[in-house]
């Protein structure tokens, strides 16, 4: 053969026994998976935790957490979660440890833990209702103007009149004729749940009998057809001993699941005079 033959035949030779030991031996052999590369990125566990507006007892938790697809919540009271951003409901005011474990898909894993203290937070105050003009005053808005009833005009009837003569305090009552078309109404806010106390006073004429009727009113209303239903509290003043004396009234109310209210001012049969509203909460 020549030598170039030679060669060519060598090479084949050494392949088939080359095959020939391969695939008469027992190998493994453990390659890594295409375009593997070493953990450059491991992960790295957090959160946050805030307490729930509503329920004190519960917290919820936001995932911080970088590089990691698996997550483990130990809440520290034996709940345990896998979400990534949990609630947990506690079972009753304490200290707890909690613990988040944050692995990737290498089986590489990190642990944060934090301690938070659960606590019931203390009621804000109730509000106390604002009454604008409450005596009737001029100029007695917040920004210094009014004429002692804007913040009482509505569209029930007509605007109430102003009075000099009598009073119970200042130099301003609210007046309401004997034929009762006016109407004093105004809204405002409120805490829910919390009891309170309405103050005025009023006095009557005497030459026919009638009434002064001062109304709670949970919320607003838009017609006095809804007066029946809305009403928290209400008081008919009566007394007419003395036209020129004010009577004070005490009238308690709950404000029951509403964040506002409503004073509503009638007269019936008679004319009518009111001053110096207030409203405190109840001792």
């Amino acid at each position: 053969m020549t030598t170039k033959n030679n060669k060519a035949f060598l090479s084949v030779l050494m392949g088939v026994i080359i095959t020939s030991i391969l695939t008469s031996c027992d190998f493994t052999f453990e390659l890594p998976e295409e375009g593997s590369i070493p953990d450059q990125t491991p992960p790295t566990a957090s959160f946050s935790a805030t307490q729930n507006d509503t329920d004190f007892l519960q917290y919820d938790f936001s995932n911080l957490s970088n590089s990691a697809t698996t997550y483990l919540w130990d809440f520290g009271d034996g709940n345990t979660s896998t979400d990534l951003d949990p609630s947990n409901t506690y079972p009753a005011e304490g200290t707890y440890t909690v613990k988040l474990t944050a692995s990737d898909n290498l089986g590489v894993t990190d642990t944060y833990e934090a301690v938070i203290e659960v606590i019931e937070p203390e009621a804000p105050p109730a509000i106390i209702p604002n009454i604008l003009e409450a005596g009737f005053e001029d100029n007695s808005l917040p920004d210094g103007t009014g004429d002692g009833r804007d913040s009482w005009r509505n569209d029930f009837g007509g605007v109430i009149q102003i009075t000099s003569s009598p009073v119970h305090e200042g130099s301003q009552a609210s007046k309401f004729p004997s034929a009762g078309d006016r109407i004093a109404y105004q809204e405002m806010e409120v805490s829910p749940n919390t009891d309170y106390i309405l103050t005025y006073y009023y006095t009557l004429k005497t030459d026919n009998p009638g009434a002064l009727t001062v109304t709670v009113l949970g919320g607003g209303i838009s017609d006095l057809s809804e007066v029946a239903g809305a009403t928290l509290a209400a008081f008919e003043g009566t007394d007419q001993t003395d036209a020129d004396a004010y009577v004070r009234v005490e009238l308690p109310f709950n404000s029951g699941a509403n964040s506002t209210m409503a004073i509503l001012i009638t007269n019936q049969g008679v004319e009518a005079r009111a001053d110096a509203l207030s409203i405190d909460l109840a001792q």
